[in-house]
């Protein structure tokens, strides 16, 4: 409301543009379910100039950054009447394996950042959502000289209670970290995905052209493919063990 979530969204796109330039990125907003009369009382400034979004809007992503304040330890309630009208994604499967990743804003040191993530991936989850936290060894937490919003959870923010307080350098500098690392885990996956695709058509468009030529060399080359097949699982103590 107080335009914290927005500037966070501002340096987690300099962190996602800062891996591949060549990134389709696209900020939007929820619908507000807060008349002008009640906003007007709040105070709140003008909202940012972007984008209304729609359910649809999410299918055709490969990966989603969802930002919002804390009401009582949870998202507010404009943002989970948006998520509650993605019934018909979550029918077809279209969310099914794409990614996802957090950030927040309080008004207090312990108003709710951890469990307002928390309580979020219960959507995630339930639409075959990916979540992706930050990483490890997060910059600035080990230190007590200043306050600092966010964790393991996403990046964030802490407003203070008259939402005075500006977004610090520190938690922008977090929020462009959350930004590269979660560019960086969707364009790994989009990338393999297209080579396996690729390798997919090649295999079958041989398949095709031998089985023309000899179709019992074709089922023999067939027998061969599913014997050399290896199932791979994790973990080793330092690599993958087949």
């Amino acid at each position: 409301m107080y335009t914290h979530v927005y500037q966070l969204a501002q340096e987690i796109k300099k962190g996602i543009e800062s891996t591949d330039s060549s990134i389709q990125l696209d900020l939007y907003q929820v619908p507000e379910t807060l008349p002008q009369e009640v906003l007007t009382k709040m105070y709140a400034p003008p909202k940012p100039e972007l984008p209304i979004i729609t359910p649809e809007v999410l299918a055709e992503a490969d990966g989603i950054l969802f930002g919002f304040p804390t009401r009582f330890g949870s998202m507010p309630a404009q943002f989970k009447s948006f998520l509650d009208s993605t019934g018909k994604l979550w029918s077809s499967g279209s969310l099914n394996n794409k990614f996802a990743g957090i950030f927040s804003s309080t008004a207090t040191q312990h108003g709710g950042q951890e469990t307002t993530a928390y309580t979020a991936i219960t959507y995630l989850a339930h639409h075959g959502i990916i979540y992706v936290p930050l990483v490890s060894k997060l910059p600035y937490f080990g230190q007590t000289d200043e306050i600092i919003g966010g964790g393991p959870w996403g990046s964030g923010t802490i407003t203070g209670s008259d939402a005075s307080r500006p977004v610090s350098d520190r938690e922008k500098e977090i929020a462009r970290d959350q930004g590269k690392h979660f560019a960086e885990v969707v364009s790994t996956y989009v990338k393999g995905k297209k080579v396996i695709e690729t390798e997919k058509k090649k295999e079958e468009s041989s398949d095709e052209i031998v089985e023309s030529i000899n179709p019992t060399r074709s089922i023999s080359k067939t027998e061969k493919k599913k014997k050399s097949k290896k199932n791979w699982f994790c973990c080793g103590k330092n690599d993958l063990v087949d």
